[in-house]
C-alpha cells in the first residue's frame, strides 16, 4: 500500500528541498549551489505504480526515492524498470552505437517506510536476492551478481532514525504528520476523521502549517482518492481469486467430488458449492 506518497511528492518538490533530504538520507553536505533538477516521470503509470521522487544533482547522480507503508520484496526490481525508463528519455539512443563511451548519472535508490508493521530504522533490499538458483542446472555459482541494485529502505516513523529526520526538518514534520493520521484515524476509526484532524492539530502546532494552510484541503482529497482506489484493486482482486476458486470448485464436483471436500479445498461457502453443483447437474 501507497497511502499518502502523493502528499510527499508534493511537499519535496523544489530542489532546494531535495537537496537537503539527500543530504540527510546519505548523511553527506553539499554546497547550497549545487544544481538539483526533477525529473519525476509524469503521468506515466508503470507496472501499476508511479514512482514518487526522481531528481538529479549536478547531472553526476540521479536518485529514485518511493515511499511505502507497507514493505515489498520486489522493490529492487520495480526500481530498475523505472530507472532504466529514466536513462531511457535522458539518452539519445543513437549514442548507444557511437564508439565514444556514454556517460551516465550514478543511481542511488531510497524506500522510506511509514508503515504501521514493525520494521528496523534501515534495511537494504538487493536485486540479486531475487534471482534464480542455478543449482539444479550443476554450473558454478558466480563470485557476485553480473548485475545489482541495492535498495536503502529506512524507517521515517515518529521516533525513528532520528539522526536523519533532525537534517531535514521538512521530512520530520511530514512523519509527524503521518503520525497523527494514524493516531486520530484508530481513535475515530474513519480515515477522512483522521486525516481532518491530523491537519488541524499540525496546522495549530506548526507543523508543516504553511503547507498545510494552502494545500489542506487538497491533501485530504488526495489521500481519500487513493485509498478508494487502492480499495478498488484490492476488491477486483478479491473478485478474480472467487471466480478462480469457483472454476477450481466446478472442475471437482464433475470430478466426483462432495461439496465438504470443495469447501476444505477452496474456502467458498456451503451455498455457493451447491448452487454450483446444481448448475452443473443442469448443465
Amino acid at each position: 500500500m501507497r497511502l499518502f506518497l502523493q502528499t510527499l511528492t508534493s511537499l519535496f518538490d523544489d530542489p532546494d528541498l531535495l537537496r537537503e533530504l539527500y543530504c540527510a538520507l546519505e548523511g553527506v553536505t553539499l554546497p547550497p549551489d549545487v544544481p538539483v533538477s526533477i525529473n519525476t516521470l509524469e503521468n506515466v503509470l508503470f507496472l501499476d505504480f508511479n514512482n514518487d521522487i526522481s531528481f538529479e544533482i549536478d547531472g553526476k547522480l540521479v536518485v529514485l526515492i518511493e515511499h511505502q507503508s507497507t514493505i515489498n520484496p520486489n522493490m529492487a526490481l520495480r526500481l530498475l524498470f523505472y530507472i532504466t525508463r529514466v536513462l531511457e528519455k535522458k539518452i539519445d539512443s543513437r549514442k548507444l552505437y557511437s564508439r565514444k563511451s556514454v556517460s551516465i548519472p550514478r543511481p542511488e535508490f531510497f524506500v522510506l517506510y511509514n508503515g504501521k508493521d514493525p520494521f528496523p530504522d534501515h534495511a537494504v533490499f538487493k536485486l540479486s536476492e531475487l534471482f534464480e538458483t542455478s543449482k539444479d542446472l550443476v554450473l558454478p555459482e558466480k563470485p557476485h551478481p553480473l548485475l545489482e541494485l541495492e535498495v536503502k529502505v529506512l524507517n521515517i516513523n515518529e521516533g525513528r532514525n532520528e539522526e536523519i529526520v533532525r537534517r531535514c526538518k521538512k521530512l520530520s514534520e511530514y512523519s509527524t504528520f503521518i503520525a497523527k493520521i494514524h493516531a486520530f484515524w484508530d481513535e475515530h476509526g474513519s480515515l477522512e476523521e483522521g486525516v481532518k484532524k491530523a491537519i488541524k492539530y499540525c496546522s495549530k502546532h506548526g507543523i508543516m502549517k504553511d503547507y498545510l494552510e494552502i494545500h489542506g484541503s487538497e491533501v485530504l482529497n488526495m489521500i481519500l482518492e487513493e485509498w478508494n482506489t487502492e480499495d478498488a484493486i484490492a476488491f477486483a482482486h478479491e473478485e478474480g481469486r472467487e471466480e478462480r476458486d469457483k472454476e477450481i470448485a466446478c472442475n471437482l464436483l464433475l470430478e466426483g467430488s462432495t461439496p465438504e471436500f470443495v469447501q476444505k479445498i477452496t474456502g467458498l461457502n456451503f451455498e455457493t458449492i451447491k448452487g454450483l453443483e446444481k448448475k452443473e447437474k443442469v448443465l
